[in-house]
């Protein structure tokens, strides 16, 4: 429903040049980490012991796929009406492969592509760097596009939080049952948080001056502070600590 309104109101036709150009370099470049979200979604649904927990890894791993989708498509709508170069490979895999901004998160995804160990990699993935690269993406880059009037993208990223609050929902009462059947599980988590969360939380702090290009520009430290404030409820909710530099 709102990509067709979207298409019938041309929405895309009547954004601002310097809004589009803030779409290149915070936007278009996303799908990379976000196709690293899916891949290791999958590596923890096929990996999972117990067929509920694959359940929940593979729809989670489908919602991935639709936000990629969507976003493709909204990258070759922009390029539609802005120029064909913001669909071009090389415009988002330039960035993430050498622009400064992106190397933390880069570096922290290709990272948890490889921790093999199912428990690490469950947490990594879904106790750290995908709640806070949603609360990244999905809250505070929709909450960017709505003060630049790209009411599309915002309304698109707020559905996409319904997406991952359910992962957060799964992912709080698989915790709350390993630990009460294994009360020493919390220090096992305790450890791998403590080794991934500063890697996350430095991806968004090196992103986070992306925000302050666009027309109507949010400060950095703002969006750090509302990432680490949300990752903080979440984690915290799970019964499991939060890190001293998580915290707003």
């Amino acid at each position: 429903g709102l990509i067709d309104q979207a298409e019938a109101t041309h929405a895309a036709r009547d954004l601002s040049a310097g809004w589009v150009a803030t779409l290149r370099d915070l936007f278009v470049p996303l799908r990379f980490p976000l196709h690293a979200l899916q891949m290791t979604a999958l590596y923890v649904g096929q990996m999972a012991p117990s067929s509920f927990i694959t359940n929940c890894a593979y729809f989670q791993a489908s919602d991935e796929l639709r936000r990629i989708q969507r976003m493709a498509y909204w990258t070759k709508v922009l390029a539609n009406a802005h120029g064909d170069e913001l669909a071009e490979t090389h415009t988002a895999r330039a960035p993430f492969e050498s622009a400064a901004h992106w190397q933390p998160l880069r570096q922290v995804v290709e990272e948890m592509l490889i921790a093999y160990d199912w428990g690490e990699s469950f947490t990594a993935l879904n106790l750290v760097v995908k709640p806070m690269m949603d609360a990244l993406v999905n809250e505070q880059l929709g909450a960017l596009a709505k003060a630049n009037g790209d009411r599309f993208l915002s309304e698109l990223l707020a559905e996409f939080d319904l997406d991952s609050r359910r992962s957060q929902d799964w992912s709080q009462a698989l915790v709350a049952y390993c630990v009460d059947r294994q009360p020493e599980l919390h220090g096992v988590f305790a450890g791998w948080l403590a080794k991934w969360q500063p890697k996350a939380k430095a991806a968004v702090d090196a992103l986070a001056p992306l925000f302050t290009q666009a027309p109507n520009p949010m400060s950095a430290q703002t969006v750090s502070e509302m990432v680490a404030r949300r990752y903080a409820d979440f984690i915290e909710e799970a019964g499991l600590p939060a890190g001293s530099q998580t915290r707003a």
